[in-house]
């Protein structure tokens, strides 16, 4: 098993006639995915990489059964993209876009909601699961597979904790970017009860920033429900008050989001709580041995 996504992903590429759409496409199947369709209007016929390019979402999922999609459609088409993937069945999609409107957002939330599907991000680097497959843009060569699930708010930031992990000699079950913007898809509550389910992942890397409430709640959650050993990472320590992160959902306020007011928080619920990012490799060892893999 792994969160969200398997070996038996059918990944369908909304945009991938565009330049980042080809190349993450191109990326995709090299990591493992199996992207099966392309959707892009107007282009229907055409091959990508060696994937079949359909006219719509629908006319793709009838032909190809593709149960997940990665979206790279701009900004103001994102909403029609990801409710026409909804109406056609796909239940999870990885959105990459960013400067999503926010009431387009919050359209896009509900309306998944309803329908029973999620969304990873927006503006997010996705998710992948080494071995298995990916969704989204992550680097294939950061990762091993391995049992320590990963969670976070950052990106890049993200790309240089895995690689850590690796280079430690340990592997990752699943890796999950949510995305850093106001409204997002998945939250760490949404995301902490499926790495808790996972028997392939031992031990979850929690990587967050200042602004929002997010890691407070997940803290919560964690001293509630979640029974596995927590590494925690809050980026925006040094940060002077007032200062946001480049993110636009990492805005302080009421004395909550702060970087000390998150680390507490995690803290009193018995994270481990690293104070630079190369300290995590070495908190993750000691409850993993280096031949922790599946």
């Amino acid at each position: 098993m792994s969160v969200l996504i398997d070996r038996d992903t059918r990944v369908l590429v909304q945009g991938i006639t565009g330049h980042q759409g080809t190349v993450h496409a191109r990326n995709m199947k090299a990591f493992g995915a199996q992207v099966v369709a392309g959707a892009t209007p107007g282009k229907g016929g055409q091959e990508v990489e060696g994937v079949p390019v359909f006219d719509s979402v629908e006319a793709a999922v009838r032909k190809t059964d593709a149960n997940a999609s990665c979206i790279f459609v701009p900004a103001p088409f994102a909403k029609d993209a990801y409710l026409e993937a909804v109406d056609a069945g796909i239940r999870l999609s990885v959105i990459v876009t960013e400067h999503i409107p926010f009431h387009d957002m919050l359209t896009m939330y509900h309306y998944g909601r309803s329908k029973g599907a999620r969304i990873i991000g927006p503006n997010c680097p996705g998710i992948a699961a080494p071995g298995k497959s990916k969704v989204g843009i992550i680097p294939n060569v950061v990762f091993r597979p391995g049992r320590v699930g990963v969670v976070s708010r950052s990106g890049t930031l993200t790309y240089e904790i895995v690689n850590g992990i690796k280079e430690k000699g340990l592997g990752q079950s699943t890796c999950l970017g949510l995305g850093g913007d106001p409204v997002v898809g998945t939250s760490f509550v949404d995301a902490l009860p499926l790495f808790e389910q996972d028997p392939e992942t031992d031990l979850v890397v929690l990587v967050g920033e200042i602004g929002g409430t997010a890691e407070e709640d997940a803290a919560e959650y964690i001293g509630r429900h979640f029974t596995k050993p927590v590494v925690a990472y809050v980026a925006g320590r040094s940060a002077p008050p007032g200062k946001r992160m480049g993110h636009a959902g990492a805005i302080i306020a009421r004395g909550k989001g702060t970087a000390d007011s998150k680390l507490s928080a995690l803290r009193a619920v018995g994270a481990h709580v690293a104070k630079f990012p190369y300290e995590i490799p070495d908190l993750v060892a000691q409850f993993l041995p280096k031949s922790s893999a599946p």
